[in-house]
């Protein structure tokens, strides 16, 4: 990739009206189903992020690890199939399977991470409607999925499962600079510090501003928030406005798009899956340069009578990125790879097997980028 790519993701403008209390909506007086608590939803706007942990039944996230053994599943007979791994490895669980899996070929949580298929599991998830509601109370009746949702593949001391400090929006264009989008992160287990949870820094949100990333951590595709920059420019105290959250099996983190954040490394021997799932006002943009669009949920003005996932689910992200963004794909089926146009809206100050495939053709075709 040619050194003269500038940077294009830091701009001068900041939107805190668009994250703190000023954002704060006015709430229904009689509570719909699920629905929070004002002080609660209050929270969110002050931090930045909100630990909800007890709202999911039980026998709603048990379909969602249903689906994710038979991904698991159909994962490890591909492999096999195509002589990757010489054991399916059947005799081991939800927590255990994928590991073994890994060992034996680097890169499958890769692959399944890539393959993003959305179950009937995780689209009710997604589209529940006490979920629904809650979202609601954080942007509004306008309700549309972001393209960017993800299976967490964390499998234990695995460098590719965790995700190092960054804001969600440093990986989108600046369109999402503008736009408040919501997201809920929610664990198919008890997650806590030993198998990798998550910790916000607590305000950061508050300058409504994307600080320095760089590219990329270690031999991922991950990029890096620049603590000291989001010291000075963010007004936080990285060690002291740190906040662990710890989630139980049933609950969810809710954080916005612009709040830091990182997960934490694996260190059990249990592989500690989760979802992460976001939504936004339809009326702006998703900020994804023009590689997917939203999904919308739920509408006052446009009632939604069924959400179009035929639609959605036939535009592959992953598949899309690596058209415009990679410079060749040897063995698609195969291939532990991920590049992205958020690569090259920063700085590249470390260079693996993932950024060596980037295209030096990409750029000119982004939307705001």
């Amino acid at each position: 990739m040619p050194d003269s790519v500038p940077i294009s993701g830091l701009v001068n403008e900041a939107h805190p009206e668009l994250f703190d209390t000023r954002a704060l909506l006015p709430q229904p007086a009689s509570l719909k189903t699920g629905q929070l608590t004002k002080d609660k939803i209050r929270h969110f706007f002050e931090k930045g992020y909100l630990v909800v942990p007890d709202f999911f039944k039980k026998e709603e996230l048990d379909v969602c690890r249903n689906d994710v053994e038979t991904l698991v599943d159909d994962l490890a007979q591909m492999l096999y199939d195509g002589g990757k791994i010489t054991s399916l490895y059947k005799e081991h669980g939800l927590f255990q399977r994928l590991t073994y899996i890994e060992e034996e070929f680097p890169g499958a949580n890769i692959i399944l991470h890539k393959q993003g298929k959305l179950t009937k599991g995780f689209q009710s998830l997604w589209s529940n409607e006490r979920l629904l509601n809650v979202v609601e109370q954080l942007i509004g009746p306008e309700i549309m999925g972001h393209p960017v949702w993800n299976l967490r593949t964390k499998t234990p001391k695995n460098e590719a499962t965790t995700v190092p400090w960054h804001q969600d929006s440093a990986y989108l264009d600046r369109d999402s600079y503008e736009v408040l989008q919501a997201t809920a992160w929610i664990p198919f287990l008890d997650a806590n510090k030993k198998n990798g949870c998550m910790e916000v820094i607590s305000g950061g949100h508050l300058a409504g501003k994307v600080v320095r990333h760089t590219c990329c951590w270690g031999n991922t595709w991950y990029v890096m928030m620049d603590e000291k920059d989001a010291e000075e420019k963010l007004n936080v105290d990285m060690e002291k406005d740190k906040v662990l959250c710890e989630v139980p099996y049933g609950g969810m983190l809710l954080i916005n798009n612009m709040i830091p954040h990182r997960s934490l490394n694996n260190v059990t021997s249990d592989i500690r899956w989760s979802i992460d799932l976001r939504w936004q006002n339809p009326e702006k943009s998703v900020g994804f340069y023009g590689l997917k669009d939203g999904v919308l949920m739920r509408s006052q003005k446009n009632p939604v009578k069924e959400i179009d996932w035929d639609t959605f689910n036939n535009v592959d992200r992953h598949r899309e990125a690596d058209r415009e963004c990679k410079t060749a794909i040897e063995d698609e089926k195969f291939d532990t790879i991920i590049v992205g146009p958020w690569m090259q809206k920063w700085d590249m100050t470390n260079t693996n097997r993932h950024t060596e495939k980037l295209s030096s053709r990409i750029g000119t075709s982004w939307h705001k980028a």
